[in-house]
């Protein structure tokens, strides 16, 4: 965090300081947890940062889900030659002023600021306490910023345990991999196309990859929640909340 890498100067730098003005902001307010809300504020503002990206993202895949029926009567009539059916399926996208690509396009762009929310909390959830304070106070940009302690209590809980230290601190840690992988099913459910029942026996490779993923990237999120501090669940639960809130609205529209 504290190389002066162009990474962290561009993305990881910024995070870090509008995540310590909320939490400074919350603390002068007398709010309690305060760590915890500024990990809610900021990635609030980051979903309002992203909105515009992540509106695209989300309703390219509304408009592939409304094409289900045709494409899937693309399937039965081009069986067998997979040349056709991508033309058919191309010409269908065209007319219907759909591009496959624009859902990918948004997500891919959003990961870098990703992979910096997860640099910033897993350096700062994962340090001895006099380590992080000290690297927190070089890369902020006012001296108001600066810290002479850290609070990483959230409603009683310490953002810095693992769901994975459940042996010495409580099975209740199992419930958070088990919300993030639930959340992140419903996420995913509601941006997956309905089954159909006129290709359940002739699946071609791409609908059977999407199922597959409906159920395995839930469970390679709650995996990793189990190994990762409750800081970064706590940030991707509300950021998946905030999605799935999003896509019902743009469900509800359509």
């Amino acid at each position: 965090m504290e190389n002066p890498s162009l990474w962290n100067q561009i993305l990881v730098w910024p995070i870090v300081n509008v995540l310590i003005a909320l939490y400074k902001l919350f603390e002068a307010l007398g709010i309690p947890s305060a760590l915890g809300f500024a990990i809610i504020g900021l990635t609030v503002f980051i979903r309002l940062v992203t909105y515009p990206l992540s509106k695209s993202q989300l309703a390219s895949a509304k408009k592939i889900q409304g094409l289900k029926p045709r494409l899937d009567e693309l399937s039965q009539k081009h069986k067998g030659d997979k040349v056709k059916l991508q033309q058919a399926q191309l010409e269908l996208y065209k007319e219907n002023g759909v591009n496959p690509a624009a859902g990918c396009l948004p997500l891919i762009i959003q990961m870098p600021v990703f992979f910096a929310l997860y640099s910033v909390f897993i350096q700062l959830l994962t340090k001895e306490h006099s380590q992080t304070l000290g690297i927190l106070n070089k890369v902020l940009y006012h001296p108001a910023l600066h810290l002479d302690s850290l609070n990483l209590n959230f409603l009683g809980i310490d953002l810095s345990v693992r769901p994975n230290q459940w042996q010495s601190l409580g099975w209740w840690l199992f419930l958070v991999p088990v919300l993030t992988a639930g959340l992140q099913y419903l996420q995913t459910r509601l941006m997956s196309p309905p089954a159909s029942p006129t290709t359940a026996a002739s699946e071609d490779q791409m609908q059977s990859m999407q199922k597959n993923m409906l159920l395995l990237f839930p469970v390679m999120i709650g995996y990793a929640a189990f190994s990762f501090p409750l800081g970064l669940a706590l940030y991707w639960n509300t950021f998946t909340v905030f999605g799935i809130i999003q896509q019902l609205s743009i469900n509800k529209k359509s």
